[in-house]
């Protein structure tokens, strides 16, 4: 079985059934996600938060990305694998950004790229569709941009953010773009841009009128305590789970009751025997 392609995700659309995107950054749960018939692989920036531990996306660098990029490729052979373009990889010159969209595709296995902005970065989506490679836009929160939105807030509530989007949109999907992610955007404001568009559009807290949905593997599953974002819903809750299983790991280690016989190997007795 062939991974999903483009043409696949478009066809999806074409006949009305929902796109299904997740995040992966490791090899195993790549391998689950992709199991598990996901659509699409995201391999977003947001490992800086949830993997690397930083406190933004700011400091993911391109090496970062390859990095768990080539992880997920290994795990999957049915998803489309979409790497996110790090912060400042495609800012400071289109040249810039084509090559390295061009190192997620050849060195780490990726088969589209994902970038954030709108009207700004239409040109470079065109030029990095331009060299073949497959781009999904992504409006609305973009997380590169937190310092200058002042937070992670919804976008779009006023009438002038509400259509600077719409035209954001338009423009993406102008520039060529297959699909556009549409992050923290009122329902009814992403219903009316997914009706525009001709391309599908994804939503993380955008509601259900996108043509898809995509969440952080970590945060649907449960993984960690902390603050969970208002669109996310623990599909599972695995974080008590995973610290009942540690703390059971402890104890019996202490207690010498893990390992047990049958978690050893055998040796003959004559050979013991022969040892000095």
């Amino acid at each position: 079985m062939s991974r999903i392609s483009t043409a696949d995700i478009k066809v999806k659309r074409l006949k009305q059934v929902k796109i299904t995107m997740l995040t992966a950054y490791d090899y195993s749960t790549a391998a689950m996600v992709d199991a598990a018939g996901i659509d699409m692989i995201l391999v977003g920036d947001s490992l800086g938060m949830v993997v690397l531990g930083y406190e933004n996306t700011l400091a993911v660098t391109m090496e970062d990305m390859i990095h768990h990029t080539k992880a997920v490729v290994r795990a999957s052979s049915n998803s489309m694998v979409v790497a996110d373009m790090p912060f400042l990889s495609y800012h400071i010159s289109t040249q810039e950004a084509v090559r390295n969209a061009g190192r997620l595709i050849q060195e780490a296995g990726a088969q589209a790229v994902k970038l954030e902005g709108g009207i700004e970065r239409s040109d470079t989506v065109k030029a990095i569709v331009d060299a073949q490679i497959p781009v999904v836009g992504h409006i609305g929160l973009t997380p590169q941009s937190v310092n200058q939105l002042g937070g992670f807030k919804v976008q779009g509530k006023d009438l002038e953010g509400a259509q600077k989007l719409i035209e954001a949109a338009r423009a993406i999907e102008a520039a060529g773009a297959f699909s556009i992610v549409l992050e923290c955007v009122p329902t009814l404001l992403a219903q009316k841009i997914t009706e525009q568009l001709s391309i599908p559009t994804i939503g993380i807290g955008a509601g259900p009128y996108c043509d898809g949905q995509v969440l952080v593997v970590n945060d649907m599953l449960g993984m960690y305590k902390g603050h969970i974002p208002k669109f996310v819903k623990k599909f599972a809750n695995l974080e008590p789970l995973i610290m009942e299983a540690l703390q059971s790991y402890k104890h019996e280690v202490e207690e010498g009751v893990f390992p047990a016989p049958e978690h050893g190997f055998t040796i003959k007795d004559d050979v013991l025997e022969k040892l000095y």
